[in-house]
């Protein structure tokens, strides 16, 4: 019976290894564990004068499966997202789990020119792609999977995706709800991510109910700061749609996108009693949506051969109503930049501004403010997120001038970056001790970044950064409402390592 039993078991080695290369050219299988570790002391915010620096281990593991046939690929990520120590050696279901479907998607084939045993022939190819999947285009300016948070980000949505004679057209769509609506009625959308508690006036914590977003804490303090953007602060869109454009002739790549995001709307409330004090807030049961429209076109080329010279230019514009219901006036967003390559050596400088509002113009109801989508502010607005993320960004919005350094080796990458940033729009003093429409210097303050990548080997990279920003009085007054209270100069260090297995991959 033994002899048997090993007969089978290397009956089947034999029949897994000659299955081998089918295998490998039809599943793919990736790891991922990222660890870093950061030093923070005026990370998106200025610090508080003579306050100690933070310091944590963050982590991602992650698991990336692949699977294609001729008329359909499939992929499915499941992530943990942790910070060291956040749970206990042994946890309890009270606890709750971090374990999520980062990604679940299935890309069906409609129609393939190259494949024979499909009789149409209309157009080149044309596929859906449908699921929970990342949105990743051009310079992930706007739409992006916002790789560099451990926990990422995804779109709950359909994607036909069509190309014909070297264009490139992609039609998305997304619906979001809070539950199956089993025995509910209507389709309200409350955001995602809600408190499921908060502090009133009188101290006393209050549970939230359903619906019910707070907005302010004890004291009617705000509970968010300067949200004018939506990346992955406290209102998800309830839907959307897009249409996204692009060709690449010769050696430049032009791209053109409409996206359009609808809020639901809300109505101002709050709950409580005069005995425990009220919170004040957001309530999601008012029919229809604040629908915004983000439209434009970028360019990305290269010029020159002995020296390359990389370009970028583009522009968007904004309008519509924002998620509060704000009437869209005049909000855009335009920028260049050029790279110039010599060998491993390359730099260039930059240039983009983002609207906000002017205080001398602006009218009750109206805003002009842009506000940059979902993509990945981290890449371009300094690597110490002072803007368009979590901590808000100033109302006045943002010149950002740059001049960027790059070294790449064969295992060594090194960058340093300068950035000059100043409000786009006039910004008023309304601190008690100023005067009635006293503007506020524009400059918000100088921010140095700079990174160094090793890897280390075919599948693990390590990464180090130190960062300053040295601030100013309008960066500490826009972005927190206060001045003279805060240190004008932020650091940031962090180390990070990256290791992303190929389970598949084979040894040469």
């Amino acid at each position: 019976m033994m002899k048997s039993y090993r007969l089978r078991l290397s009956l089947l080695g034999i029949f897994i290894l000659g299955l081998q290369p089918l295998v490998k050219a039809q599943f793919s299988l990736i790891g991922q564990l990222r660890t870093r570790t950061e030093l923070r002391s005026g990370l998106g915010n200025l610090p508080i004068k003579g306050a100690p620096s933070a310091a944590f281990t963050s982590q991602r593991a992650r698991l990336t499966f692949g699977y294609k046939m001729d008329r359909v690929t499939f992929g499915l990520a499941i992530q943990d997202v942790r910070v060291w120590g956040q749970d206990a050696s042994t946890i309890s279901n009270a606890d709750g789990n971090k374990l999520m479907v980062h990604e679940a998607w299935a890309d069906i084939v409609l129609l393939n020119r190259a494949d024979t045993t499909i009789k149409s022939k209309a157009i080149d190819y044309l596929s859906l792609k449908i699921g929970r999947q990342e949105l990743v285009y051009d310079d992930v300016r706007l739409l992006g999977n916002l790789d560099w948070l451990q926990q990422g980000r995804r779109f709950d949505a359909a994607l036909l995706k069509a190309q014909h004679k070297g264009w490139a057209l992609d039609l998305g769509v997304g619906f979001n709800q809070n539950t199956d609506a089993f025995g509910v009625a209507g389709t309200y959308y409350t955001p995602a991510n809600v408190p499921t508690s908060a502090l009133s006036t009188q101290n006393v914590t209050l549970a939230i109910p359903s619906g019910f977003l707070p907005t302010t804490g004890k004291g009617g303090v705000p509970v968010v700061t300067n949200a004018v953007s939506t990346n992955g602060q406290n209102q998800q869109f309830k839907s959307f749609q897009m249409a996204y454009l692009t060709r690449k002739f010769k050696t430049t790549k032009f791209s053109a996108l409409v996206f359009k995001d609808d809020f639901q709307k809300y109505r101002v409330d709050s709950i409580g009693s005069a005995t425990n004090g009220y919170v004040y807030g957001r309530r999601y049961d008012v029919m229809g949506t604040n629908s915004r429209v983000t439209y434009g076109a970028m360019l990305i080329g290269q010029a020159g051969q002995k020296t390359p010279v990389l370009w970028q230019a583009f522009g968007y514009l904004q309008s519509g109503k924002d998620r509060d219901g704000l009437q869209i006036k005049h909000a855009y967003h335009y920028g260049a930049n050029v790279m110039f390559q010599r060998g491993a050596l390359s730099a260039g400088p930059g240039y983009e501004v983002l609207s906000g509002n002017n205080d001398a113009t602006i009218k009750p109801g109206e805003t002009s403010r842009f506000d940059p989508l979902y993509g990945t502010p981290h890449r371009h607005w300094g690597y110490m997120d002072y803007f368009y993320v979590g901590t808000g960004s100033p109302a006045g919005g943002l010149q950002d001038a740059f001049l960027k350094f790059k070294y790449t080796g064969k295992r060594l990458t090194t960058t340093f970056d300068v950035h000059y940033f100043a409000l786009a729009n006039t910004t008023f003093n309304k601190m008690p001790d100023a005067a009635p429409a006293t503007p506020l210097a524009s400059k918000l303050g100088m921010e140095y970044d700079l990174i160094a990548n090793y890897s280390l080997n075919k599948f693990t990279t390590v990464e180090a950064g130190y960062a300053i920003m040295s601030g100013t009085n309008t960066l500490e007054y826009t972005k927190q409402g206060t001045m003279n209270q805060k240190d004008k100069i932020g650091t940031w260090a962090y180390l990070m390592i990256n290791i992303r297995p190929d389970f598949f991959a084979t040894k040469k």
